[in-house]
């Protein structure tokens, strides 16, 4: 899902505790229950193979089963040309250019084999792999349902990842609209479209799973647009699709069982959390304090959790990621603050790593703990222009130092790693420093 918020800035304090002591993680289960959600897992955000090669390991050490896919990742140029992560960012930040998504031509083969490494890495580590391809946003020939010709030229991607062994697949439809003819109309399309690619799949493999993405994927169902198209899909699409759904908002502070409850029973079908948690939609923020705001009940009205991750940090990203496994594989007994603890004591092997781990969640601790729900919000930022306005340039000046510094650490503990992050706290810091001139 993509946002486009302006930057708001607000001053949060946040500090963690770090245990004396690595507990198992995540939380163990009582003796003879089941993990709270059958799917835990991540996607990617316009990811390149190389970052989600990196992540199936983490995935799989902390008991997560799932990763998809960003349709953004997949997108080709009309030449059939990979676009790459800076030809995406120049499509989606600026609406004037050329749309990119050929989702009709074949992937480029360097692209295939890229992907079949990571499907078979995948499958070595026990953690499934989700196909997904979005065949409307921007593209320059968005799929028409009704034509034959592009089913065709759709389900072809399917076809060539279920030859590779891929048994999960995905249909996104978020971020466009249901047509001019209305919600129950775009409804009927998008069943058929769904339909007709799983049938497909099956006629191969009767265990073929579909997730779609649905254009009202948020809210808890009764607005009455909304109810139209997704009783529409209730009626319409095959039984067994699964539906993703991020919440009563876009991005939410809080996701209620509630919610959730009145959403399925509109819909009529299986529910997989699309968490848009901790997502920075490519904004130059972070946000890597722990998972809240979620009830436990979750886990009996839906099926599985998807976290929907940082664009370029994804090393850091794994630090709020583990607190999504700790929370979805044991929801009763989650605590955020002795997880947020928990993850950075695996994540780092001395104590000099854990405290600066500690001093980059502190600093960039993100929406969740800010209380404002905006992939674009910078706590950092927001901390440096409070004392700016509050405390005078000396005190903006000393937290500027400090930030610097994390950067600092961070290359000395962990030489070669968390380079995007660095890169990252570096640019704020510059920004600061710009401000304070």
């Amino acid at each position: 899902m993509l946002l486009s918020f302006p930057l708001v800035l607000v001053a949060t304090e946040y500090k963690i505790t770090l245990p004396d002591q690595i507990r198992e993680f995540p939380e163990p289960l009582p003796a003879g229950q089941s993990p709270g959600f059958e799917i835990r897992g991540t996607k990617g955000w316009a990811w390149t193979p190389e970052q989600y090669l990196a992540e199936i390991p983490v995935l799989a050490k902390f008991r997560m089963n799932f990763l998809m896919n960003c349709y953004l990742s997949l997108f080709i140029d009309q030449e059939g040309n990979y676009i790459g992560k800076d030809g995406f960012l120049s499509v989606f930040v600026d609406p004037s250019k050329k749309a990119e998504n050929a989702w009709w031509l074949p992937l480029p083969d360097g692209m295939k084999a890229t992907y079949i490494e990571i499907f078979k890495k995948a499958k070595e580590h026990n953690v499934h792999f989700c196909f997904a391809v979005h065949p409307q946003f921007a593209s320059s020939r968005p799929l028409n349902p009704n034509s034959e010709k592009d089913i065709d030229d759709f389900y072809q991607h399917f076809e060539w990842a279920q030859k590779q062994g891929i048994q999960w697949f995905s249909i996104s439809l978020d971020d466009v609209t249901w047509g001019d003819q209305g919600p129950a109309i775009g409804g009927q399309e998008h069943s058929k479209l769904v339909n007709a690619v799983l049938e497909r799949l099956r006629k191969n493999d009767p265990e073929a799973q579909m997730i779609f993405c649905p254009v009202p994927f948020y809210g808890d169902g009764t607005r009455p647009d909304y109810r139209a198209y997704l009783e529409t899909i209730a009626a319409h699409m095959h039984e067994d699709v699964f539906i993703f759904w991020t919440g009563r908002e876009i991005v939410p502070q809080y996701i209620r069982a509630e919610d959730a409850r009145s959403y399925k029973s509109v819909v009529q079908r299986r529910l997989i959390i699309w968490e848009n948690y901790p997502v920075n939609d490519a904004f130059p923020a972070m946000h890597l304090g722990p998972l809240t705001g979620r009830d436990p009940d979750l886990s009996k009205v839906c099926y599985g959790y998807v976290s929907n991750p940082m664009y370029l940090q994804n090393e850091s990203n794994r630090i709020p990621l583990l607190t999504c496994a700790d929370y979805t594989w044991n929801p009763y007994a989650y605590d955020p603050d002795r997880s947020i603890g928990q993850a950075i004591m695996h994540l780092a092997e001395t104590q000099s790593q854990r405290e600066t781990l500690k001093a980059l969640v502190e600093t960039y601790h993100g929406m969740l703990i800010a209380r404002l729900p905006r992939p674009s919000l910078n706590t950092a930022l927001a901390k440096f222009d409070a004392l700016l306005r509050d405390e005078g340039p000396s005190a903006a000046k000393d937290f500027v130092e400090f930030v610097a510094d994390i950067a600092h650490r961070l290359e000395k503990e962990f030489p070669g790693r968390y380079a995007e992050t660095i890169k990252t706290i570096r640019a704020d810091v510059q920004r600061m420093q710009d401000r304070l001139r």
